[in-house]
């Protein structure tokens, strides 16, 4: 071998090779298998001491107490043991570190499950706020709206939000209506669950539907009408008074119920809609978009129709949810 002949310093300065590389490959250590043992920490505490903060945090005396009162206390007397997160560390390996309060209970909420098939089944109302003048001064827009037209059956600008108010408002839309809806839909603020609207609707025999809590996509007809309002050009950052609020909005419903085409039945008028005058009015387009295709057959790939009425409005509907979904969450299902 050469390093007999020239001796390993030489040898493995001809070569290339580091000396230690060459002694670690001439005398190999013995390759172990399996995993390494683990080594213990010298911050860990013993078996012994795990047992002793254990039967401390479960005596009599602390055993309703939280391992942050359990600590304090221990250090006041003048005992350290460990850390607070050890503590809970120890008792999170005993399964004991769960809350010991008694807890509230919330059962599920049952889904609103809305179906209108024409005007007046079904209403959905909201309020929204408007900025007033100045900072801190805001102005209530109730809205009322059925939900298979969309047409505004009633509103009203307020200072505040009361339920006497509103169910002067709900009394209002249905009389100016001539009847009243089969249900009544909206969140769960206070205003809509008063007693002074529950009563009215008791006695009008109007069912009362409302979101469940922190779902806002359960009222979807008045959130976006509320949109609709707001992301208008002419909306304006802030009403000098009440009564500029109440000008502006009378305005604005004129238009969103008489000239508004609402994509959501058809491109129709929301006033058409609601009084039956929107069939006639599909049919007049159909004529106009069969001259076009008279004339111009070319321009055509079919024959044109115009957008369709949509046949009911829902709200969470029945027929589009998953069979899971349905056994996770009980429902209530009212069909107008």
């Amino acid at each position: 071998m050469l390093t007999a002949l020239l001796g390993v310093v030489r040898s493995c300065a001809l070569v290339g090779r580091s000396r230690a590389t060459h002694h670690r490959q001439a005398n190999p250590k013995p390759r172990q298998y399996g995993p390494h043992p683990k080594a213990r920490h010298p911050a860990e505490l013993t078996a012994a001491e795990r047992t002793a903060i254990l039967e401390v945090l479960t005596s009599e005396a602390y055993a309703d107490l939280s391992v942050a009162q359990v600590w304090a206390r221990e250090l006041d007397a003048g005992r350290y043991h460990c850390s607070q997160r050890t503590m809970h560390r120890i008792l999170a390996a005993e399964a004991m570190n769960g809350e010991r309060r008694r807890q509230a209970t919330h059962p599920p909420r049952a889904i609103p499950e809305l179906v209108a098939t024409s005007a007046n089944d079904v209403w959905s109302w909201d309020i929204t706020k408007m900025r007033g003048p100045a900072k801190g001064i805001w102005y209530h827009a109730y809205v009322v709206i059925d939900i298979y037209s969309r047409y505004v059956v009633g509103w009203r600008i307020e200072t505040v939000e009361d339920g006497e108010l509103a169910a002067d408002l709900v009394a209002a839309a249905i009389a100016e209506q001539g009847q009243a809806p089969g249900y009544l839909h909206a969140d769960g603020g206070a205003a809509m669950t008063s007693k002074p609207l529950a009563s009215l609707l008791c006695d009008l025999d109007v069912t009362r539907s409302h979101n469940r809590p922190r779902t806002s996509n359960d009222n979807p007809y008045s959130e976006s009408q509320f949109k609709t309002m707001k992301y208008t050009p002419n909306y304006p950052e802030r009403f000098a008074s009440i009564g500029a609020a109440r000008a502006w909005m009378n305005r604005f419903i004129h238009w969103y119920n008489h000239q508004h085409r609402h994509s959501g039945i058809g491109l129709h008028t929301p006033a058409s809609v609601h009084d039956g005058t929107a069939e006639t009015i599909r049919d007049r387009r159909q004529l106009v978009l069969d001259a076009a295709y008279a004339k111009h057959p070319e321009r055509f790939t079919r024959r044109p129709r115009p957008p369709r009425l949509p046949e009911k409005a829902t709200i969470n509907d029945p027929d589009a949810r998953s069979p899971e979904t349905s056994q996770a969450q009980p429902s209530t299902s009212r069909l107008i």
